[in-house]
């Protein structure tokens, strides 16, 4: 390996959330030592999940198959559908242990600052699906309750706002998170016990 490509591994490594220069040089350094138990099987995994994970078409998330393990699960209550911003999120509240209903990932919230309205996000899929009479009786039982799982920012309120307004006239109950998620606080910094004390405080909006 030429010092160029040792380069461009750290600044393709620094890229990541979480990391910056001089942890991925720390990190670039112990795949070089270890080349066949750490390099070699980390390249196989990057290339074999590049080729075979998509996003899930019912509910946002990322998966190897569509629709998702989560939407296939037929244990899990299909009355109940938990809004998030992002698939970090949905794994946050998963590994809480809390929660087993369905998904939704938004992509993001709204935000005018950045040029982000409903048509970039995947609020009208939200509403179709919710609102979507089953077509036979063999198909899971009708969406009732919509939970609310956004981050307690500006843009997050925003969000959680207009989806309650484009739900207020199909009586479906719509609950937010309440205990235990800070003002400013963005799911996927919250410990498992924050998240689980949430979900179950959860209150109409």
């Amino acid at each position: 390996m030429t010092v160029t490509d040792i380069e461009r591994l750290i600044q393709l490594l620094a890229r990541l959330p979480g990391l910056g220069p001089r942890s991925a040089r720390r990190a670039v350094l112990q795949m070089i030592k270890r080349p066949e138990t750490l390099m070699l099987p980390l390249a196989a995994a990057l290339r074999q999940a590049a080729e075979n994970v998509r996003a899930c078409s019912v509910c946002g998330n990322l998966d190897t198959h569509d629709p998702c393990a989560v939407c296939r699960d037929r244990e899990r209550d299909a009355t109940t559908i938990c809004v998030v911003e992002e698939v970090a999120d949905l794994w946050a509240i998963e590994r809480s242990g809390a929660y087993r209903g369905l998904y939704h990932v938004l992509g993001g919230t709204l935000s005018a600052l950045d040029g982000r309205g409903p048509e970039q996000l995947s609020i009208g899929r939200l509403i179709d699906r919710v609102t979507r009479p089953s077509s036979s009786p063999a198909e899971r039982p009708r969406v009732a309750e919509v939970i609310l799982a956004l981050s307690a920012t500006v843009d997050g309120q925003t969000t959680a706002h207009y989806i309650v307004e484009r739900l207020a006239e199909t009586g479906i109950k719509v609950s937010r998170l309440a205990q235990g998620v800070p003002v400013g606080g963005e799911l996927d910094y919250l410990d498992d016990g924050t998240l689980s004390t949430a979900l179950r405080a959860r209150r109409p909006v």
